[in-house]
C-alpha cells in the first residue's frame, strides 16, 4: 500500500507540473507509471489519469484566466471540433491494424521541449485582435479537428498537440497557449474519464484519490509560477520539464 501511494504521489505531482506549466495531459505521465511500476491494467490507468486531469486542468485554466492568459471564445470553438473529431479518429483507428504509433506522444513531449529551449515563443506571432472573427473561427475549427482526429486515432498526445498548434500555427504566446490548452483539456478529460468509468467501473479508489490530489497540487503550483514568470524564463523551464519528462517516458516505455 505504501509503495502504491508513493508512486501515485510522484506520478501525480509530475503530471500536475506538466499540466500547469505546459498543458501536458496527465495521461502522458500517470498512465505509464501506474502500468510500469504498479502493474495496473492500461484501461484502468488511463481512466485514473483522465480523472486526475479534470480538476488539475480546470484549476490551472482558472489561474491562467485570472491572469488574462486564456482565450475562452476560440477555446470553446476548438473544443467542439476536438470532441467531434476525436470520435471520428477513434472510429478510423478501429478500422486499421495497430500501427507503431504508441510512442507518438512520448517523442512529441521530448521534441516540443527541445523546441521551447532552442526556439522560445516570447510574443504572439500575430495578435488575435488583428484577425477577423471568421478567420479565427475557421482556424480554430480546422486546428481542433486535426488535434481531435490525431488524439482519437492514436489515443494520446492531446495536450502536446494543442500546445504545438496554438503556438506554431495560431501564433499564441506561450502563456495564453497553455491557458487555452488546459481549458480545453478540462472538458475533454471529463468526457474521457466519464466514459472509462461508465465502461469499466470505478478504478482503484486509493490510486484515484491520491493521483487526483497530487496532480491538483502540482498543477496549482506550476500554474502560479508560470503566470508570474517572464516569457524567456517560462520557455526555458517549460522546455526543460518537457525534455526531462520525454526522456523519462522513453526510458520507461522502451527500456523497462
Amino acid at each position: 500500500m505504501l509503495i502504491q501511494v508513493l508512486v501515485c504521489i510522484i506520478a501525480g505531482l509530475g503530471a500536475g507540473v506538466g499540466t500547469g506549466l505546459a498543458g501536458l495531459s496527465a495521461a502522458a505521465v500517470i498512465s505509464p507509471m501506474l502500468i510500469t511500476f504498479l502493474g495496473f491494467p492500461a484501461y484502468e490507468a488511463v481512466g485514473i489519469a483522465l480523472a486526475s486531469d479534470v480538476l488539475a486542468s480546470a484549476a490551472s485554466a482558472a489561474t491562467y484566466g485570472k491572469n488574462k492568459n486564456l482565450d475562452v471564445k476560440n477555446g470553446l470553438v476548438m473544443l467542439c471540433a476536438v470532441l467531434a473529431f476525436t470520435v471520428v479518429g477513434s472510429k478510423a483507428a478501429s478500422l486499421v491494424p495497430n500501427a507503431a504509433m504508441g510512442g507518438f506522444s512520448v517523442f512529441m513531449t521530448l521534441l516540443l521541449g527541445v523546441k521551447f529551449l532552442l526556439c522560445p515563443v516570447l510574443t504572439a506571432r500575430e495578435p488575435g485582435e488583428q484577425k477577423s472573427l471568421r478567420r479565427r473561427v475557421v482556424q480554430s475549427i480546422l486546428c481542433g479537428a486535426a488535434v481531435g482526429f490525431i488524439c482519437g486515432f492514436i489515443g494520446a498526445g492531446g495536450g502536446m498537440m494543442l500546445l504545438l498548434i496554438l503556438t506554431s500555427v495560431l501564433g499564441y504566446e506561450l502563456k495564453t497557449a497553455v491557458g487555452t490548452s488546459v481549458f480545453i483539456m478540462a472538458f475533454t478529460a471529463f468526457t474521457g474519464a466519464a466514459s472509462h468509468i461508465a465502461i469499466d467501473g470505478w478504478p482503484d479508489p486509493v490510486a484515484l484519490i491520491v493521483c487526483i490530489l497530487a496532480t491538483l497540487a502540482g498543477a496549482q503550483l506550476a500554474a502560479r509560477f508560470a503566470n508570474r514568470a517572464s516569457p524567456a524564463a517560462l520557455n526555458r523551464v517549460t522546455g526543460a520539464v518537457l525534455a526531462v519528462l520525454g526522456l523519462a517516458m522513453i526510458l520507461v516505455k522502451f527500456l523497462l
